[in-house]
């Protein structure tokens, strides 16, 4: 079944965030989903541990680089997605993991550092790609975006990115309060209290375009997931 990667060479990018917004909405939909927490701080982890986690969700933490190929082949057998939380540096694991990913998500932020920083990551999947003989799909995710304004900044990369033919979501998460919470709090962002965090409504349609987007990526690239149907 779809294994879905994400990986950025800079930290800070919104990377665990948009793991979690992908996993827990799939899982709302009833698919099964297995998440590999394979940064070295653990934030996947840490959210599990919270109330509110689908029973229908799963979270492993004890991953090498020796056992991560494994473990994904492993977790892909049982359920419907696997998404792989990496580390934010170029590593033996990174590579492993890249190399078994349907599809690799890099989550960037609307600065020339992040652009930069993504660079890096692309160079990697490209040399995965030839390491192993198979393509290997990717998408460009900007991450903390403002929901209400398109920076200069943001269009000037966007074009760059467009220049260099680097493929792009199309729908970008913004910065949200609802998304910070799920880690104060946990769960899922319906399960927030709305008197406690604001926006949920916006959060939710916002997670779930890029949800949707993802899977018409991976039906796309012919990897489509189990019977369970994805709004």
């Amino acid at each position: 079944m779809p294994t879905i990667v994400f990986a950025s060479p800079k930290g800070g990018v919104g990377e665990s965030t948009a793991a979690v917004l992908l996993a827990t909405e799939l899982a709302g939909f009833g698919a099964g989903v297995t998440m590999i927490d394979a940064d070295p701080n653990k934030p996947l982890s840490q959210w599990a541990k919270r109330r509110g986690k689908p029973q229908n969700l799963t979270v492993l933490a004890d991953v090498t680089e020796d056992t991560v190929i494994d473990t994904i082949e492993s977790a892909a057998l049982k359920t419907s997605f696997v998404i792989v939380d990496l580390e934010g540096t170029a590593s033996m694991m990174v590579g492993y993991a890249m190399s078994w990913a349907d599809l690799v998500i890099i989550p960037v932020q609307g600065s020339h550092l992040d652009a930069t920083e993504a660079a890096k990551a692309i160079k990697l999947v490209r040399a995965q790609e030839r390491v192993f003989k198979r393509e290997i799909p990717y998408r460009i995710l900007f991450t903390r975006t403002s929901a209400a304004i398109r920076t200069r900044t943001l269009q000037s990369i966007e074009a760059e990115f467009l220049a260099n033919n680097i493929p792009m979501f199309d729908t970008q998460l913004s910065e949200r309060d609802a998304y910070r919470a799920l880690f104060a709090f946990g769960g899922m962002l319906s399960g927030l209290d709305t008197n406690q965090v604001s926006n949920i409504a916006a959060a939710i349609v916002n997670a779930r375009l890029f949800t949707n987007e993802t899977v018409t990526l991976l039906k796309t690239k012919g990897r489509a997931p189990r019977t369970e149907e994805v709004a």
